[in-house]
């Protein structure tokens, strides 16, 4: 006896694969009721676009760096699966690479705009859905960034298999700087820090204006509190926003990897060793999940 076909049956092919209704209910039809061989049926008509999988959750995955040879463009992208044993198969992750490479080429305005990308000898949305066949399961581009720089490059570290992804951007003056061992040593380095210590900018300059004044009103108050002089009270609150800037500003902190110098000094270092003037522009930092 054939299987009825339900509305609420149509109505899960159609969000799993964005298939048109009638092709939904004939290829149940087909399928006698069964949803996975449904998406089959439609996957050799060539009617489903995606298969959403509908219904599981997306909660494990990888966060991928990308770095262009010569160092110009660099991109992030997070990429969520259902399990941990694919978050970390290799095959997965060398996925999410591959299209941090698109999102770093290309500066897509959205997911939706790097979908419609050409990759491979297809498009993203194409090869997204042949991964979910492949592993069997719901994936989705959760978010990315892409930059790009003129007069420096990029470094980037990827911790604990894909949990935190970071990319810093750095200038130059000299465009053989960028290709020496040394830099590429240090870039890595500072991107290991800020996936290690998470600061809240690249450069004082950097914090939000809200963030300070957040900071200073909680220290003005603590300083109120000791009954001394105004006067007094203005340079306690003063000391405590260095203090503040020394641990959240990536150039001010401690070196992770060497306590004794801070962020800011190595790439003085750096730049002396080099002949050259290398700065800590900016980073992006992205942790799984958050």
């Amino acid at each position: 006896m054939a299987t009825k076909i339900t509305a609420a049956m149509v109505k899960q092919l159609r969000e799993m694969t964005d298939s048109p209704m009638m092709e939904c209910k004939k290829a149940l039809v087909e399928a006698d009721g069964d949803i996975d061989k449904a998406v089959d049926v439609l996957r050799k008509m060539g009617v489903a676009k995606a298969v959403k999988r509908a219904g599981r959750d997306t909660n494990e995955g990888t966060v991928a760096a990308f770095i262009s040879e010569d160092g110009k463009k660099a991109a992030l992208l997070e990429l969520s699966c259902e399990t941990d044993f694919v978050g970390t198969n290799p095959k997965f992750v060398g996925f999410a690479t591959k299209l941090a490479g698109v999102v770093a080429e290309n500066n897509p305005a959205d997911v939706d705009a790097l979908k419609a990308l050409p990759m491979a000898e297809t498009t993203v949305a194409d090869e997204l859905t042949e991964q979910i066949h492949l592993f069997g399961e719901n994936m989705k581009v959760l978010r990315f960034v892409a930059r790009s720089t003129e007069n420096g490059a990029f470094g980037s570290y990827i911790h604990n298999g894909g949990k935190i992804g970071v990319i810093v951007e750095f200038s130059f003056t000299k465009p053989e700087t960028g290709a020496s061992e040394e830099f590429k040593t240090f870039a890595h380095d500072v991107a290991l820090h800020v996936a290690a210590v998470n600061p809240i900018s690249a450069r004082r300059e950097d914090v939000p204006a809200e963030t300070i004044e957040h900071e200073m009103s909680i220290y003005k108050a603590q300083a109120a509190e000791s009954g001394k002089p105004e006067a007094i009270q203005e340079r306690i609150a003063q000391g405590r926003m260095e203090k503040f800037y020394k641990e959240s500003v990536l150039t001010e902190q401690e070196f992770v990897k060497n306590p004794d110098v801070t962020v800011g000094q190595l790439a003085s270092q750096v730049s002396k060793s080099l002949g050259d003037t290398i700065e800590v522009v900016k980073f992006d930092r992205f942790e799984f999940g958050e």
